[in-house]
């Protein structure tokens, strides 16, 4: 991103070698006045324009120790599709995941923003809340907790403060997230914006942060040893009853139009226009006072020894793939590392199978195994990604333009959107509400698709036009 901003993100906690005490403000897992066995992130001082180099953080197709991660431009010109794996996350059991997609004029932009600073805005909404909840002392913190039957009230009580300083961090970290793209100068995002699907593992617990319509399911075996889909998460389209009923209290419309009575979306009370297809999301400013809201969904998941992945995607894959047929495509992938690009290759076959007349859309996979176990490199090589494109994952991810033209490694035009001969040849949940608190771009292909419509915003207002006037 052309602009870097610091966090707040500071650490008092101690850089010294092993067996010295911590401070009281680390947010290492387990420290609880115990002696310091890990390092962390949040001992550092973190800018966006330090984030390509950390070895452990992923945002191009590639993989990482215990994850793959692929994306493909569509058919409508730059690819506003996101993604990220940051694994030693906080410590070295943490792993952060997301995926993120961008709709609208400057959707490339504020899609990149979020998956940039969001997971900072997590770290230090967690080193806030702990500060103060253990203004006089230590932090306790623990990643591991599993009540038993036979454990005491005060386990189940860890569990709570566990899920809820995680809530109140997700909050935070969405709400300031929000603030911070409405203030920016550089990045016009009243009619563009981004989803966000976000997870946290850390140790046997998973949190879960998302707005929009990007899906998280798992892969888990059922008592039978047979593999079954999980949804994790839910859509939050605008004709959820209570989506569309907040959105209906604001003066906001929901409907679909004629040409596509599937894909309801929000309208201005007043103007046809921009035809959101989601009820939660970043940025949109125009429907902010209509019923849109950036306030995340969370939820919490105890993992156990069944649960086998965990896949993100953004919904041009949901669009033409079931969950069931996500968890049998990664499963049955001849290696773990080349699961999701093979995901997004079985995602564009179908849109052309499908969907023939119409535009395919981005698509962005995030493949997390749960076992943090993956192939060996020879075996990563052998399924098509150079030994550059993994280089630039592990020794500095590759530098995005503002205008979104380098955004992704050049890999050769090789595994999705295959032309007509090619395929030719090649043959064929419910989770508590949280209640209401509070550059140039290539976008000439954006506002609309042949046959079935399926972008996410349709009407572009009058403010994004080239020339404003000046004051």
């Amino acid at each position: 991103m052309g602009c870097c901003i610091s966090t707040s993100s500071r650490s008092t906690c101690s850089s010294k070698s092993n067996g010295d005490m911590v401070s009281p403000s680390c947010l290492e897992i387990g420290c609880c006045g115990q002696k310091r066995t890990r390092r962390t992130f949040s001992d550092h001082v973190i800018s966006l324009h330090h984030l390509p180099s950390l070895p452990s953080r992923i945002f191009s197709n590639g993989k990482s120790r215990g994850s793959c991660i692929f994306t493909q431009q569509g058919r409508k010109g730059i690819n506003q599709d996101a993604m990220i794996v940051w694994e030693d996350f906080m410590s070295e059991d943490t792993i952060f995941c997301g995926v993120f997609d961008g709709h609208g004029p400057h959707g490339h932009l504020v899609a990149r923003k979020v998956r940039d600073a969001l997971p900072i805005k997590l770290i230090s909404s967690l080193h806030s809340n702990e500060s103060k909840r253990n203004g006089s002392g230590k932090t306790c913190f623990k990643g591991n907790v599993k009540p038993d039957s036979g454990e005491s009230e005060k386990d189940c009580s860890a569990e709570d403060k566990l899920n809820s300083t995680w809530r109140e961090a997700f909050m935070k970290a969405y709400k300031a997230m929000d603030k911070e793209l409405r203030s920016h100068p550089n990045l016009d995002c009243f009619c563009s914006g981004s989803t966000a699907v976000t997870i946290v593992k850390q140790g046997s617990n998973l949190f879960m942060g998302y707005i929009g319509d990007s899906r998280a399911i798992m892969g888990s075996k059922d008592s039978n040893d047979s593999m079954v889909a999980i949804q994790l998460t839910v859509d939050l389209k605008p004709d959820l009853p209570r989506e569309a009923e907040r959105i209906k209290k604001c003066r906001g419309r929901v409907f679909a139009l004629q040409d596509e009575p599937e894909v309801p979306r929000v309208w201005l009370p007043f103007d046809d226009a921009p035809g959101l297809a989601m009820a939660r999301a970043f940025g949109d400013f125009c429907l902010k006072e209509y019923g849109v809201i950036s306030i995340p969904e969370f939820s919490h998941r105890q993992l156990t020894d069944r649960d086998q992945f965990i896949v993100l995607a953004s919904d041009g894959v949901w669009d033409v793939l079931s969950n069931e047929e996500v968890v049998e495509i990664v499963s049955s992938a001849p290696t773990r590392s080349s699961a999701a690009r093979i995901l997004v290759d079985s995602a564009a076959r179908e849109w052309k199978h499908k969907y023939p007349t119409s535009k395919m859309d981005d698509c962005a996979v995030v493949c997390l195994f749960l076992d943090g176990k993956m192939d060996s490199e020879s075996d990563y090589e052998e399924q098509g990604f150079s030994s550059a494109t993994i280089q630039s994952n592990h020794s500095g991810n590759p530098i995005e333009s503002d205008d979104g033209q380098k955004s992704e490694p050049s890999l050769q035009r090789n595994f999705t959107v295959r032309s007509s001969e090619e395929n030719e040849a090649n043959g064929a949940l419910s989770v508590d509400v949280v209640e209401d608190a509070t550059s140039s771009a290539d976008d000439q292909n954006w506002s609309g698709l042949e046959g079935v419509t399926r972008v996410n915003s349709l009407v572009q207002l009058p403010r994004f036009s080239e020339e404003r006037p000046k004051s």
